[in-house]
């Protein structure tokens, strides 16, 4: 019986020989010519394009066990030139990470990001992969107040776990600061996870261990969970109570980024 493995591996391989066997070969710079038994490209042209070896890539479409490297992948993609939706199939059933989603995340302006949080009554923001808030409507700023009103420094974005572990405010105006906290850190470890050796994200975590006590611990302990949404309370310095519901979205099209909504449970004045 096939396993998935093996399964996978042969859907990759008839894959990448049917998107081969629809390109032209005039427009990749290869003459037509009558003697091509097949349409298409050859697998050793594909190979050429892609700058690997004819035997290394005949093996990938035979569906050999073999391990194939995201940037081999990467290259197979440009080559074939692959739309998003390809690309992204590719890269699913290689069980790889594509390199091309790090520059997925400045893809979208930040106006037209606002301009669609516009339309939410409560606060609603967008992530980055690095949790940096890249966007956020009226609501949010008076829900977090100076955090996200102040003028980044050096163009630098608000980042989530910054303000939670290194503004003072944070801690009185997020309910249960420190489950809050502990549990923010286990998510972002697992939300991170397929950028482990990003530069910047490295650099982060650095700055946000030296700087807080709280982060490099629990941080240390390598809790590992996924983001959820659920009830979220916060202590408002004029509006009091303030009790929302949560809801996390990927956004299909920037799989990088994504919308947080605070759906208003009860506001209580004190």
């Amino acid at each position: 019986m096939s396993t998935s493995a093996s399964i996978r591996r042969k859907e990759l391989g008839d894959f990448l020989m049917s998107l081969r066997q629809q390109c032209e070969p005039a427009a990749f710079g290869f003459p037509a010519g009558a003697r091509r038994r097949t349409a298409g490209l050859r697998r050793e042209e594909v190979a050429q394009l892609c700058g690997i070896s004819p035997t290394w890539y005949t093996w990938i479409e035979q569906g050999r066990e073999i391990s194939v490297s995201a940037d081999a992948l990467d290259r197979l993609a440009i080559a074939l030139r692959m739309d998003r939706s390809q690309r992204a199939y590719l890269f699913e059933l290689a069980e790889r990470h594509d390199p091309q989603q790090l520059r997925a995340e400045h893809d979208v302006s930040p106006g037209v990001l606002e301009a669609a949080l516009r339309g939410f009554a409560g606060p609603a923001y967008v992530l980055g992969r690095r949790w940096d808030v890249l966007a956020w409507n009226t609501p949010a700023a008076h829900l977090f107040g100076e955090w996200l009103s102040a003028t980044p420094s050096e163009g630098a974005p608000p980042n989530l776990l910054a303000f939670v572990f290194l503004d003072p405010a944070a801690k009185t105006l997020v309910v249960d600061w420190e489950i809050r906290a502990r549990r923010l850190a286990a998510e972002f470890r697992a939300d991170t996870r397929a950028i482990v050796d990003d530069g910047q994200l490295l650099e982060l975590i650095a700055r946000l261990s030296q700087a807080s006590a709280e982060f490099a611990e629990y941080w240390r302990r390598h809790d590992v969970l996924e983001r959820q949404g659920g009830e979220r309370a916060f202590a408002h310095p004029d509006d009091g109570l303030l009790v929302y519901h949560q809801l996390s979205f990927k956004l299909i099209d920037h799989e990088a980024l994504k919308l947080v909504l605070l759906t208003p449970l009860n506001a209580e004045s004190t």
